[in-house]
């Protein structure tokens, strides 16, 4: 089913995705080829497939609009944060993999054996343009089959409205895997990060053509960075959305981590929810 959307001002076509055939599983960040096959033990021990390299565990309730995405076998896929009652948002290629009924959105927990509360994906709105080109509009816009209770430990993320800039420092959530190929870890993790130019990410990824406008490019040093199972998950600033993690070289080797701006793409998301809210009316 095809329904007009539009991004950043620009109006394309969006694509409701009701997945229905089974796709390679992946749980990993999406990495360049070229970095695929680097060794895990290299960068001094550290993992270069596992969670939030260099992170620190989540105190209980102190990200309340974090999402967990899994499936019914209970293996971990991605992150992501919640937008109202019935709505999350996450990275396109988090919901591409499975069909819809597969998978479990979990919210109100940092541990990841103890969900807080637990639905099924209704929805999923995927950009049309995904990987058009490389790596590029990757975000989605999941509704729920039931109402989200907000509490304490529960709560929606207002989307920020401003551009950030260089230097401003925002702070990346996900229950990525410790290790290549080990289980995801059971506590939330969270790491600060520093917002750089996209002139400079330009030049740090060797004007890569996953380097795009609508994405918000983020560094700290080698050895902190996004990793396997933190796509998805929520970029903060100043305790709302900026974007959701997409992209990056195999974790935490010196090159930048890239997210879908939500700014850039606040018109794709708010008509995915008139779409939908229209066609149930």
């Amino acid at each position: 089913m095809w329904q007009p959307c539009g991004s950043n001002g620009a109006y394309a076509l969006l694509y409701l995705v009701c997945l229905s055939i089974w796709g390679e599983y992946t749980q990993a960040l999406r990495i360049p080829p070229e970095y695929r096959n680097h060794d895990a033990n290299e960068n001094n021990g550290t993992s270069i497939e596992g969670r939030i390299v260099g992170g620190v565990t989540v105190a209980e309730g102190a990200a309340p609009y974090q999402v967990l995405i899994k499936t019914i076998w209970d293996s971990h896929v991605c992150g992501g944060a919640i937008l109202s009652e019935r709505w999350i948002l996450t990275a396109g290629h988090c919901v591409e993999d499975f069909p819809l009924e597969s998978l479990r959105i979990v919210v109100g927990t940092n541990k990841w054996s103890q969900p807080g509360a637990t639905f099924r994906p209704e929805l999923a709105f995927r950009h049309c343009r995904q990987d058009m080109p490389m790596y590029q509009n990757d975000i989605a816009v999941v509704r729920l089959n039931g109402t989200i209770t907000f509490n304490n430990v529960t709560q929606p993320i207002e989307l920020h409205t401003q551009p950030l800039n260089a230097g401003d420092l925002v702070t990346m959530n996900g229950w990525g895997s410790p290790l290549l190929n080990q289980p995801n870890t059971e506590l939330l993790q969270t790491q600060n990060f520093t917002v750089i130019s996209r002139a400079e990410c330009l030049e740090r990824w060797e004007n890569h053509e996953g380097v795009g406008y609508g994405h918000i490019c983020t560094f700290s040093r080698e050895g902190e960075g996004a990793c396997n199972g933190d796509s998805g998950g929520p970029i903060v600033y100043k305790g709302k959305l900026v974007g959701l993690v997409n992209w990056g070289a195999p974790c935490a080797r010196g090159k930048p981590d890239m997210h879908a701006s939500v700014i850039y793409y606040r018109d794709f998301i708010e008509r995915s929810l008139e779409q939908c809210t229209r066609q149930r009316a």
